[in-house]
């Protein structure tokens, strides 16, 4: 057992944050109130030993899919470009909540701005990893028409993660939503070919493609039921874990 209490059965996790873990449920921009509530989840999980990435949505201040959909104006690729650098933001405000934590850190991004963050190279993020900092991943994969659920997912192959977790305010996978149909079941395991078979709201298609191909288990759960993170990393068995045949 680590010094923290914590026991994990992973020694390297891609975590995945939406856009919507940044502020208050129904508002957008950023809410530090519950960025350092989820800073002091990850800083138990870091003080566990775990090896941990994070990836950052960005939807939370502006999503480029949906607002290219709106503005006539503004092309498609700008439009994601602009989703992109919303990851940014919530990126560097994580890094500041985590090293008010004590939590050390590095913010990497798809697309280069060395005034604010490293690029993305995959050996210095495995090298940051095995030297005990958070790396936080923003800037999607760099480029438009991918969502940060792909992102997560291929990050998540290039360093070798044990495992992505899908952090989210609904507390696991289910067959149908579970707000507008009471009777929708949830799974406490599901493999990744039902998920596409059922077209599930769990990632996008591309991105379970990608944990399958590589066997990397997703587990999906409630982020916000204290101490969920930490149940998580030592296997307790709570949301829905994606994978296998």
């Amino acid at each position: 057992m680590s010094e923290s209490g914590v026991s994990p059965v992973y020694k390297r996790v891609l975590l995945k944050l939406s856009g919507n873990s940044f502020c208050r449920a129904g508002e957008s921009g950023i809410t530090m109130a519950e960025v350092s509530s989820v800073s002091s989840q990850i800083k138990r999980i870091h003080d566990s030993g775990v090896q941990l990435a994070i990836v950052c949505g960005g939807g939370n201040i502006l999503r480029g899919r949906d607002f290219a959909a709106v503005s006539a104006s503004i092309k498609a690729p700008t439009a994601h470009y602009m989703g992109m650098l919303a990851t940014v933001i919530n990126g560097l405000a994580l890094q500041d909540a985590l090293e008010n934590a004590g939590v050390p850190t590095r913010l990497q991004t798809a697309i280069r701005m060395e005034g604010v963050a490293e690029p993305f190279i995959r050996r210095r993020c495995v090298r940051h990893l095995e030297k005990g900092r958070v790396v936080i991943l923003a800037a999607g994969t760099g480029g438009p028409f991918v969502t940060t659920d792909t992102a997560a997912a291929l990050r998540a192959r290039e360093i070798e993660a044990d495992v992505v977790l899908k952090a989210t305010r609904v507390d696991g996978v289910y067959s149908d939503d579970p707000e507008k149909n009471p009777h929708a079941e949830r799974y406490a395991t599901i493999s990744f070919q039902d998920v596409l078979r059922h077209d599930l709201k769990v990632m996008d298609a591309q991105a379970i493609h990608h944990c399958m191909e590589q066997n990397i288990p997703i587990v999906v759960f409630n982020y916000q039921k204290p101490g969920n993170l930490e149940r998580v990393i030592t296997g307790e068995p709570i949301g829905t874990r994606v994978g296998g045949a």
